[in-house]
């Protein structure tokens, strides 16, 4: 199977998927076109079976075809993989068409083969229903999406220096939290987030009034790997010093693993297991006002430095 690119409600141009995702620079889709002309038949045929890679999707469903076990879903850029688009997507297990409606937000896990001529077969496998469309059912896991006004509960976590720390200890200054693990590979995933929070960082210390008003926190959700130790040489990486007052205004911490689920669910970061034992994730970005409120979200890799900035000195005047 091949995908099909919906260019517009109602039309569909058919295309191979390598036409149709956005790789990274040198084209991965490219370099399989220039080894297909050029490889052996045998090589052909060894590399014709394809290599199985996952990448993390969410996005809400358009419409349902439970007796084909498929559905259309418009869903966001996959980063390093695929622009945003809405297309056809067979599921791994069908039988989850029936838990599954129009207008629902998931969070899946996009399985491909990579072939010499592209990328196959694409399945959705590891679904979870974010946001429901209708409340005819009720999902094993409930999430919530953080909008403006949302009171945030006082969550614990342990830091960089496995001291105990809450959210509620923030109160009084503008909190920006993102959801990151250290052994995170993709450039547009945690590593973004780190370096868009070390250029925030150093843009507030530029303005030490505003910098007293605010506080940065990267938060693991790898709480067997990321250890206090781990987190404090991931932390300083990107701070920049190992100076004892390095985290005075970031913090990196880790919630104990039995109040994971719970963290992470309100601030909607979706968490499957991944290839390698690397965890396939969704992003969340908050911005908590001096009330302890939601002030914005971002759920995606697309927001700037300078935005997000714009909306802390917004947050600390008012």
């Amino acid at each position: 199977m091949r995908f099909a690119l919906r260019a517009a409600v109602g039309l569909v141009l058919v295309v191979t998927f390598a036409a149709g995702c956005k790789q990274s620079s040198n084209g991965a889709a490219a370099g399989a076109s220039s080894a297909a002309a050029n490889g052996s038949g045998a090589e052909n045929g060894a590399a014709a079976a394809g290599e199985l890679k996952t990448f993390p999707v969410r996005g809400k469903i358009v419409s349902v075809d439970a007796a084909k076990g498929m559905v259309v879903l418009d869903h966001e850029a996959i980063p390093g993989f695929m622009d945003a688009m809405t297309m056809p997507y067979k599921l791994k297990d069908a039988s989850v068409a029936s838990e599954l409606h129009p207008g629902d937000r998931i969070t899946a896990k996009l399985l491909v083969r990579k072939t010499v001529d592209g990328y196959e077969d694409p399945m959705l496998d590891e679904i979870v229903v974010t946001a429901q469309a209708r409340p005819d059912y009720k999902p094993a896991v409930q999430y919530h999406v953080p909008t403006a006004g949302d009171a945030v509960p006082d969550f614990r976590l342990v830091n960089q220096s496995g001291r105990t720390i809450h959210l509620a200890q923030f109160k009084g200054r503008v909190l920006l939290l993102t959801f990151v693990y250290t052994r995170c590979p993709l450039p547009d995933f945690c590593i973004r987030m780190s370096q868009n929070f070390a250029r925030i960082d150093k843009a507030l210390k530029a303005d030490p009034a505003l910098y007293a008003r605010t506080h940065l926190l990267s938060i693991s959700f790898d709480p067997k790997f990321d250890t206090p130790v781990v987190l404090k040489s991931y932390g300083e990486t990107y701070i920049g010093t190992d100076a004892k007052q390095a985290f005075a205004h970031w913090d990196f911490a880790v919630p104990p693993a039995g109040e994971l689920a719970a963290l992470t669910q309100f601030f909607d970061v979706g968490i499957t297991p991944g290839d390698a034992g690397l965890p396939t994730h969704s992003l969340s970005t908050a911005l908590i006002g001096k009330d302890g409120k939601v002030r914005a979200w971002y759920a995606t890799n697309e927001w700037t430095p300078a935005e997000v900035l714009a909306a802390i000195k917004n947050a600390a005047a008012a």
